[in-house]
């Protein structure tokens, strides 16, 4: 046996601990340690067992020679004692969130726990600090996530049986109308273990871990609950199947696994998990992750009240020379949130657009007080706003449709 055998791609750990104990030898009566608080197994215990010195163990004559062999085993399992040494705290920041800062659930192998490590690197560590009253409009996004999310954590009593709450929520809508704010806010409100999970959280290179890493992700969402699963982008993630030759069969494997968890949370009422997954193309979501995503919210472009107070909190109040905000709402029908800020930008930069001759003409160094910008004019915005086009409200009508077909709205 050869020491590539230690750089192979990727390891089972039973057959690791195979190929150490057919290369060295096990050391007959050794005493193991379970390490159970971690979820590891008496494998683990005697891979501990063996990493201490060879020379209490082993009768080498070239003892040098043989531990160049065994360096790339040694390593391996310091790297697995090391990962489960750390597993009670996850690294905790102090201000965390105190309802995840406790031990991970026990896994059968030392693998599922290194999985469970890279999802816990997801889970969001303090406070966003994005409240309600933070975002622009989005009146009915906000009452409807408050009922489906933010009421049944507070007020569990009342959603109970046909009360019981939403466990799958959609936000939609085009590019940069709010979907992660909303999703910070939900955060913010419900202080919930708070997994913020992206295709890259999930998606591995090697065979059937995504799947284990979809499974993990539900196992401790559970274990920490209440707890919020974020999807952001899920589009990337659960397109319609089955369109054309070209999709990969580990694609398919990572949706169905991830209906199948969606599936156990819709059975379980009396866990406190919730999905938010935001998408800019619901309609390529696969129909059967659409069942599952029960509540399906749009998030639309913003009203012209919603552009006001966007204008008014960017630019800031100011006495004497007002700004046209008339005007300026006027001109960006079609604007989203996103735009509006770039509008906002683009203003703020022509007055330190005017001072940069005398910046270049000042060394960096000199003593010289720096020029002093000018404010914010009326012809500062309005250039700005001829400069700026809109981005997403070319679609604005497909989402108004996709929402009257299959979105979740208040009828008063």
């Amino acid at each position: 046996m050869s020491e590539d055998l230690a750089a192979k791609s990727r390891w089972r750990f039973e057959d690791f601990e195979h190929a150490y104990d057919t290369k060295f030898g096990r050391l007959n009566g050794a005493s193991k340690n379970h390490l159970s608080d971690y979820g590891c197994g008496t494998s683990m215990g005697s891979l501990f067992e063996m990493a201490r010195p060879e020379s209490n163990r082993y009768g080498f004559a070239d003892k040098s020679s043989r531990a160049r062999e065994k360096a790339p085993y040694e390593k391996y399992i310091q790297g697995a004692a090391a990962l489960a040494s750390s597993s009670g705290d996850f690294g905790a920041k102090p201000g965390a969130r105190k309802n995840w800062q406790k031990p991970l659930p026990e896994f059968g192998s030392p693998e599922m726990l290194e999985l469970a490590q890279n999802i816990t690197r997801e889970i969001v560590d303090g406070d966003l600090d994005v409240q309600w009253d933070s975002i622009k409009g989005l009146e009915s996004a906000k009452r409807l996530l408050k009922e489906a999310v933010v009421m049944p954590i507070k007020y569990p009593q009342y959603f109970t049986g046909l009360l019981a709450p939403w466990k799958g929520i959609l936000l939609f809508g085009p590019p940069g109308t709010g979907k992660t704010m909303l999703a910070k806010a939900v955060a913010t409100e419900c202080k919930t273990t708070f997994f913020n999970i992206s295709a890259s959280s999930i998606v591995s290179k090697w065979r059937g871990d995504s799947e284990k890493l979809v499974k993990v992700l539900f196992q401790l969402a559970r274990h920490f609950a209440p707890s919020t699963i974020f999807l952001d982008e899920i589009d990337a993630l659960v397109s319609t199947r089955g369109e054309g030759a070209s999709e990969h069969e580990a694609s398919r494997r990572l949706k169905t696994e991830l209906l199948v968890q969606l599936d156990g949370l819709s059975t379980t009422s009396n866990e406190l998990v919730f999905v938010l997954a935001a998408t800019n193309l619901p309609w390529q979501l696969d129909g059967a992750m659409l069942r599952r995503l029960e509540k399906r919210i749009l998030v639309p472009l913003p009203e012209p009240e919603a552009r006001e107070a966007m204008f008014r909190t960017l630019l800031g109040e100011r006495e004497g020379d007002e700004l046209p905000w008339a005007a300026m709402v006027d001109s960006t029908k079609g604007f989203s949130g996103s735009d509006v800020r770039i509008v906002c930008k683009e203003a703020a930069m022509r007055p330190l657009r005017r001072i940069l001759a005398d910046l270049d003409m000042q060394r960096a160094d000199s003593d010289c007080p720096l020029p002093q910008l000018d404010p914010i004019t009326p012809e500062d915005v309005m250039v700005a706003l001829k400069s700026t086009r809109p981005t997403v409200h070319l679609q604005a009508a497909r989402y108004a449709e996709f929402n009257n077909d299959l979105g979740s709205q208040i009828l008063w």
